[in-house]
């Protein structure tokens, strides 16, 4: 049986695992990419050598290959099994095969965070990549980082992304309405009860319907300056959008294009003091709304809405302000 030296750094394996994960789980890029760094990184030294055969033997193992007979998969317990393995892998590898194997260190995350702002609130996080995440009022989200991807799941609400740009690990952020996948750097993302809207300030993105598998070529890909809504029915048309108005809620202001009016009053509602109602009539959810309005000033947007659009105000309950159609 071949031995390789126990005296093999940790990191150096995890190093090793890390592309020869990339060769076999990664889009064909970032496994081509993959493939010619093992070669470059086989020819450093001895010690690069062993740590890749060892990853490739851990991960032939944990996927039940022929090397089965030799390491176990992680979980049986036939302590002669374990022996063998263990003084196969040295001191190195235990770690990653008692806890699981290659595979399992593969797929663990290695980073998890939840992010929450209630109303009227504002915040901005930088994660460990150099990414950085703005994130409106009452927003709820989501990240998760692997080997060879980047997620975050928009719960609710409203991000903007300037996403640090690392080929091998593509950044995607789910919602229940779609996909948006980064192709490019800075952008929107907002999920309502009524459907996604992706906005690109810089770069490009790619953007999927929920129907869509995330494998499939995007249904569109946005460029800056672009925008795109996705509902029940499916994806929008592509609309211009001033890439300065991406994300105008992190400088005080509310900006809407062809925006539902349904819409409007959920957004406002994030941050005015006195809820706004929607009446009953049908007709005002047909309404759409479009400019740019300073938050800190509620009022001055609903004195003017009624020469915006045929609508009137009255006093609800509990302080409310109903909105009607007149």
């Amino acid at each position: 049986m071949s031995r390789y030296p126990s005296s093999l750094p940790l990191p150096l394996v995890e190093q090793a695992l890390l592309l020869v994960g990339r060769a076999h789980k990664g889009d064909a890029a970032s496994a081509d990419a993959a493939r010619a760094r093992l070669q470059q990184w086989r020819a450093v030294d001895q010690r690069h050598a062993d740590a890749i055969d060892m990853a490739q033997r851990l991960w032939d193992a944990t996927d039940g290959s022929a090397l089965r007979e030799e390491i176990p998969i992680p979980g049986r317990t036939d302590p002669e099994a374990r022996r063998r393995a263990m003084q196969l892998l040295g001191g190195t590898g235990v770690a990653l095969l008692t806890a699981g194997g290659a595979r399992w260190w593969w797929q663990r995350p290695t980073l998890e965070l939840a992010l929450a702002t209630g109303h009227g609130q504002l915040r901005e996080q930088v994660l460990s990549d150099g990414t950085e995440l703005g994130l409106a009022a009452r927003t709820a989200l989501s990240v998760r980082y692997y080997r060879d991807r980047r997620e975050v799941r928009l719960i609710q609400g409203e991000v903007r992304l300037k996403v640090a740009p690392d080929a091998a690990s593509p950044f995607t952020v789910h919602t229940d309405w779609g996909l948006v996948r980064v192709l490019g750097t800075v952008f929107t993302v907002s999920a309502r009860a009524t459907g996604m809207q992706v906005a690109v300030a810089e770069g490009r993105v790619g953007v999927w319907h929920r129907d869509r598998a995330l494998d499939a070529p995007p249904a569109l890909v946005l460029q800056a300056g672009e925008s795109v809504r996705t509902d029940s029915r499916g994806l929008g048309r592509r609309v211009a959008v001033q890439p300065d108005d991406v994300g105008a809620w992190r400088r005080g202001w509310l900006v809407f294009d062809d925006t539902p009016l349904p819409e409007v009053v959920d957004r406002w509602n994030d941050y005015v003091p006195q809820r706004l109602q929607l009446g009953p009539q049908e007709r005002l959810r047909t309404m759409r709304l479009s400019g740019s309005f300073p938050l800190r000033q509620p009022q001055a947007f609903l004195r003017g809405l009624p020469d915006m659009l045929p609508v009137r105000l009255r006093r609800g309950d509990h302080g409310t302000t109903v909105i009607e159609a007149r």
